[in-house]
């Protein structure tokens, strides 16, 4: 069955934001050698070098941005397999094979969480029988824990994410199956694509879901699969505007880091 929501007809709102530890073997070779070029070549995979420091003569630690289409595991192999081709005649070994790769926002992960769970707060409804049939509609799981890190065969990664959808046309549902069936459609698509749904809001006009994801994952494809199998539940009918938002998140926002 062909997917409703597609990159090709789909629009994305975004703030995508990492910090990337690298490790050299032995003492780096400086960075005024490698980051202009560096950063012209991985601005064309998608991923852009905000900053780059030296935190001590083997770690390098970057804070980039992303689009959607990114996945963590693209982020590696742009910066770290790019960076060992610019420097190899100088060290044809560069780095060892761990890294850390941490997802982070302009707000910190309590901060996104608690938002969330306190949705039906922020739009509060007239009818105090059909604002207390939403909150039953919000779900925070205090089993996942989004501050672990989630390990590869060779690093350790934060990979969180917010994604916002909106009912098409901002057209209010308050029906209660409705809005089940769609929080149902939530559960089942982080369950098949590996995601830890840390929490989830549906709300009359839009959906909030906040979750940890595999590396291997861009963006662009979970908000997708939220989008598809929504519509999916609803009949294969294109209940959410063909558009949404997707942000990173973690423990450190970026004036941290």
């Amino acid at each position: 069955m062909e997917p409703i929501y597609t990159p090709a007809n789909t629009t994305a709102a975004y703030q995508l934001d990492w910090s990337l530890a690298l490790f050299w073997r032995a003492a780096a070779v400086n960075d005024s050698t490698w980051l202009d070029p560096l950063s012209r070549a991985a601005e064309n995979d998608g991923v852009r070098i905000l900053k780059h420091e030296q935190r001590d003569e083997r770690t390098s630690l970057f804070l980039l941005s992303t689009r959607p289409p990114v996945s963590p595991v693209h982020i590696l192999r742009s910066v770290k397999g790019r960076l060992q081709y610019l420097v190899r005649d100088a060290m044809p070994r560069a780095f060892r094979r761990n890294y850390s790769l941490r997802s982070v926002g302009s707000a910190k992960r309590d901060v996104v969480e608690n938002y969330i769970s306190g949705q039906p707060g922020h739009h509060p409804m007239a009818d105090e029988r059909v604002q207390a049939r939403l909150a039953a509609h919000q779900v925070q799981d205090p089993r996942v824990d989004l501050t672990a890190p989630r390990r590869s065969a060779h690093g350790q990664y934060w990979f969180n994410l917010h994604v916002v959808l909106v009912n098409e046309g901002r057209g209010m549902e308050i029906r209660d199956d409705v809005l089940a069936l769609l929080g149902r459609a939530v559960e089942r698509t982080a369950k098949k694509h590996g995601h830890a749904l840390s929490c989830r809001a549906v709300l009359p006009d839009h959906i909030h879901v906040a979750m940890g994801c595999p590396e291997g994952q861009s963006p662009e494809e979970v908000a997708l699969s939220y989008m598809n199998n929504c519509a999916h539940a609803c009949g294969m009918k294109p209940v959410l505007r063909p558009s949404y938002y997707v942000g990173t998140f973690g423990e450190y926002d970026l004036g941290a880091v």
